[in-house]
């Protein structure tokens, strides 16, 4: 079955369809990752987007269950060169096109997807459509498209009640605004015991908790839209305790503070981007979902020094404050499927909360 893609400037692009037959309009990105398809289709960082693949075969080792980053897929649609027809994989649970089936998400393939990335590049991320309709007058079309909006994500991705995993000695509250599953993960494997909180939970129940230190995750859309969570967040820097934020996270600690945010052009999303350590100009690959990030020149250097920054195009990659424990990444050390590069940053948490690494 023929599909089309039509973006807000009028470009159309002819494809097949495959996963689901529907029609959506959404914000679109592209990611440069070579693997990890299923984790980036599971991300809720991607809530209100669809992502364009620009390694150009994509669904060649199937889905493995086990991988997923989320109860479920977030991505509105997904757009590749090739489909792998065939996923060959001894882990693999089901093919790409019948898990994309399964969840509702409409695919399309055999377009130029380095002609689409350049125009994103070029033009910015922009809002487009995934359908099977061929229009002849796209008047009307376009206007829907240009209309649509990213809101209300974080509420839409955030788990609905707390939840507790692992046993270990440390106790962490993570706040949930659309978490990836390895975050909580590698705090387990570190020897914590997480307690994982929706989104717009009070500071008052988590200081409650008497915890050892508190993560804020990730997550989709414009930051300065979570006016109430910044609130909480402003009295969760007053209790003192150890602090560490990963990309939305990073960004809401930010505007607590009084710092601003600000839209990319087209964002960052892959698993290739160099970020660099302020501290010791150490430079590493860093796996980033993020198409906002906090103004350098917004940040009072009485509070706070710039922590990391994108080797790529200098944008801020992480914070220190200065008088607070709390330290902040754009980027993700959880990455799955990788790199791994960063993943020490959790084993500095355990220390800012005075313990060391069991993992």
């Amino acid at each position: 079955m023929k599909a089309y893609l039509i973006l807000e400037d009028g470009h159309v692009f002819e494809g097949e369809s495959f996963g689901a037959v529907k029609e959506v309009i959404s914000e679109f990105v592209f990611n440069t990752s070579m693997t990890g398809y299923l984790e980036v289709l599971t991300d809720p960082s991607y809530a209100g987007q669809s992502v364009v693949m620009t390694y150009p075969l994509i669904g060649n080792y199937g889905v493995c269950l086990d991988d997923q980053e989320s109860k479920k897929p977030y991505v509105e649609g997904f757009v590749v060169n090739e489909l792998a027809r065939v996923g060959s994989n001894f882990r693999k649970n089901m093919d790409l096109e019948d898990y994309l089936i399964e969840h509702d998400i409409p695919g399309i393939q055999g377009i130029d997807t380095r002609f689409l990335t350049k125009i994103i590049r070029n033009k910015g991320c922009m809002n487009g459509m995934i359908t099977t309709t061929q229009y002849n007058d796209l008047t009307e079309v376009l206007k829907k498209v240009k209309a649509f909006k990213v809101t209300g994500v974080v509420s839409s991705t955030t788990c609905e009640e707390p939840y507790t995993i692992g046993d270990g000695d440390k106790k962490i509250a993570l706040y949930d605004f659309g978490a990836k599953n390895n975050i909580a993960k590698e705090l387990v494997n570190r020897g914590c015991k997480v307690t994982v909180y929706p989104a717009f939970t009070s500071a008052s129940t988590v200081l409650e908790g008497h915890y050892d230190g508190i993560m804020l995750s990730n997550g989709p859309g414009d930051p300065s839209e979570c006016e109430d969570i910044i609130k909480e967040m402003k009295i969760l820097i007053k209790s003192g305790l150890p602090i560490f934020a990963i990309c939305l996270g990073h960004q809401l600690m930010a505007l607590a503070h009084g710092f601003q945010t600000e839209k990319l052009k087209y964002g960052h999303h892959g698993a290739n981007h160099p970020v660099k350590d302020l501290n010791t100009n150490r430079v590493y690959i860093s796996t980033q979902n993020h198409n906002y990030v906090v103004k350098e020149d917004s940040i009072d250097e009485t509070i706070a020094r710039p922590w990391f920054k994108n080797v790529n195009d200098g944008t801020i990659e992480g914070i220190e404050y200065l008088n607070e424990n709390v330290k902040t990444v754009q980027f993700h050390p959880e990455a799955c499927a990788g790199p791994l590069d960063t993943g020490y940053l959790f084993d500095e948490f355990i220390k800012m909360m005075g313990g060391n690494n069991n993992a």
